[in-house]
């Protein structure tokens, strides 16, 4: 190693058959760097605090309002139950994907690049890609209908103005990686105020909320569907290997006391974030329960609560509450919608460095995955108008939950393994309650998937050759669909991971043939590169 200011070690890692050799890492200790100290200290939390604010983005987007918006409107307070279930999963899951970058140093697609061969490792890469765009979908249209809201601009142009996002996230890279994760807790909570602020608009009774909050309750076949799309919608493909590289871009101390502290304050973050993105949910649910429940509504009022999307939203609140709470619903959706274009370009950056080991420049990444998500946003809003475009963000949640299974179960898999994660591995108890959850969002979103397909076979007008066909051909799809989860459940865990921990006999051995106790992970530069530019050259390591 050249250009060292110390003996001491910086870094220890190793992928079984696969290295960083190719992956330069951070030495130049002047580089603007978020570091933890080496101390235990409750102050240590102010270290880690921000990526667990970019991933709760994926919980409060528009795709997740509008859901939110048809319980409220249809079921009243009956439904916040789940979002109270799916909060407390979503941490739990969400906090596997930060213990499995912290522990082992990689982030999730590089786990299975290192892990799957070639074949399953590209398909897993063209889902997330998938998965990403069907994510981006909700954020072009739900800022589309906030600038018609605020400034009458039509659904189909403002889709073409959301591409110019693209220009905001290329001027915030320039200042790093802790001002663009205070811009982002700020969005959040401005989302809260405006929602928060329609609470006092909308003044739903706090007996009947908590009633919903705690009581479980499911009234028909209709309010089954919409609690299976609530559960579905709160754990997205792309936040798994979102969090997972995001904790790599702080300086950790590598001991076993700096990786517990690490893995317990990232958790303790997470759960502060998804708490405010909890309410915000709950906030949404209980302002449309509210309005649509409400006796002094029109028939028109009425008729739009029985079909409510974000559009006739902001029409609804303006005709009940007035137009300052059309307003507050509107900037939340922009504040939404602009927000998770910042989370879903990093983590398709990081998608794409860890598959394929191949990184594009920011704003190519950017316009890329924007470019893709407007064209099908474009082409249905000028056909199918505001109408068409909220049942576009329906369509793209569907995508999200047939792809969870294959983000989700080989997180599972690498932190209950102890080829994995060492001494960091699951309890048995964990795995456990890990693996109900786990399948009991797959099994919901599977479920959910087969009744809408076949109800799409048994009420359309189309000849009987045609639903034939399509019932062959769909079912064929839900068999090999299967057939490849099953292939990742069962198949063993092959490739070693080396912990950056000290917690085998050969890293032992380094700390103490250098005299230190305790040692540190510089974070990755490729990395943190995606988020903090590098405004000094570092020196290469051999």
């Amino acid at each position: 190693m050249t250009g060292s200011n110390s003996g001491q070690p910086q870094f220890i890692a190793s992928a079984g058959n696969q290295s960083f050799s190719n992956v330069p890492l951070i030495q130049n200790a002047d580089t603007d760097q978020i570091v933890v100290p080496d101390r235990e200290s409750w102050k240590n939390f102010f270290a880690y605090m921000g990526p667990g604010f970019l991933v709760s983005i994926a919980y409060i987007d528009p795709g997740n309002f509008e859901t939110d918006l048809q319980a409220g409107a249809q079921y009243k307070y009956e439904l916040l139950w789940i979002i109270l279930v799916a909060s407390c999963a979503a941490l739990v899951i969400q906090s596997l994907a930060a213990n499995l970058g912290v522990v082992t140093g990689k982030h999730l697609a590089e786990h299975c690049r290192a892990e799957y061969p070639r074949g399953p490792n590209f398909v897993l890469w063209v889902l997330a890609e998938i998965a990403i765009v069907a994510c981006d979908i909700p954020e072009v249209i739900g800022t589309a209908f906030a600038l018609n809201m605020l400034f009458n601009i039509p659904v189909w142009i403002g889709v073409l103005l959301t591409g110019l996002s693209t220009l905001v996230l290329l001027a915030l890279q320039q200042y790093g990686v802790r001002k663009l994760e205070f811009l982002i807790t700020f969005l959040v909570l401005t989302i809260a105020g405006c929602f928060f602020a329609e609470l006092g608009y909308a003044k739903p009774v706090a007996s009947e909320v908590l009633h919903g909050l705690f009581v479980p309750q499911l009234k028909g076949n209709g309010a089954t569907g919409l609690a299976i799309s609530l559960l579905g919608a709160m754990v997205m493909p792309h936040n798994l290997f979102l969090h997972s590289a995001l904790v790599l871009s702080r300086k950790i101390p590598r001991s076993v006391r700096g990786i517990k502290e690490a893995c317990r304050f990232y958790m303790i973050e997470s759960g502060f974030a998804l708490m405010v993105a909890f309410l915000i949910n709950v906030s949404v649910i209980s302002v449309s329960g509210a309005v649509c429940n409400s006796s002094n509504l029109n028939p028109e009022d009425q008729a739009s609560c029985e079909d409510l999307d974000l559009n006739k939203a902001s029409f609804l609140l303006r005709n009940v509450l007035g137009s300052w709470s059309s307003k507050l619903f509107a900037i939340a959706l922009l504040a939404s919608g602009q927000s998770s274009t910042i989370t879903g370009t990093y983590a398709g950056q990081y998608v794409m460095q860890g598959f394929l080991d191949l990184r594009l420049t920011p704003w190519l990444r950017n316009l890329l995955t924007r470019c893709l998500a407007i064209v099908p946003s474009l082409i249905v809003a000028v056909i199918g108008g505001s109408s068409g475009a909220g049942k576009l963000i329906i369509i793209a949640s569907m995508i999200l939950s047939f792809e969870l299974p294959f983000a989700l179960i080989p997180l599972l898999k690498f932190t209950s393994s102890e080829t994995k994660m060492g001494t960091h591995v699951n309890s048995i108890a964990i795995s456990a309650i890990t693996w109900i959850i786990g399948s009991l969002i797959m099994g919901i979103n599977i479920y959910y998937l087969m009744t809408s397909f076949i109800h799409l076979l048994l009420h359309s007008h189309w000849k009987l050759v045609a639903v034939v066909f399509l019932g062959i051909f769909g079912f064929s799809g839900v068999a090999i669909y299967l057939a490849a989860i099953a292939y990742l459940v069962f198949r063993p865990n092959k490739e070693v991971t080396h912990l950056l921990a000290l917690t085998t006999p050969e890293s032992q051995q380094v700390v103490n043939d250098s005299g230190s106790t305790s040692m540190y992970c510089l974070p990755r530069e490729d990395i943190v590169s995606m988020q903090l530019p590098q405004r000094q050259q570092t020196e290469d390591i051999d």
